[in-house]
């Protein structure tokens, strides 16, 4: 079979996190207004059962620097199956 992996559904939750890759939101036509770039961020879970998967979210307000993100902890909150992410906690 080929093709690309199934997508992972997290359950709602906290997951510790570090970003691996950071990207601008090619697709996003308007941003908001204040917020900054839009970025698409590839993330690493660090515990529990999703442990080591890899995580792509889309996010705002996290500066204008790629650079700056990489490596950088954080926690993806999953509530309702929407995340939010917080970086540097």
């Amino acid at each position: 079979m080929t093709g690309e992996p199934p997508l992972t559904v997290l359950d709602d939750g906290e997951y510790d996190v570090l970003v691996i890759d950071a990207t601008p939101d090619v697709g996003d036509e308007s941003p908001v207004a204040g917020e900054g770039p839009r970025w698409v961020v590839e993330l690493t879970i660090l515990t529990g059962g999703h442990k080591g998967e890899v995580v792509a979210v889309r996010a705002a307000g996290l500066g204008d620097d790629e650079i700056a993100l990489l490596g950088m902890p954080g926690t993806l909150t999953v509530a309702g199956g929407a995340p939010t992410l917080r970086i540097g906690d």
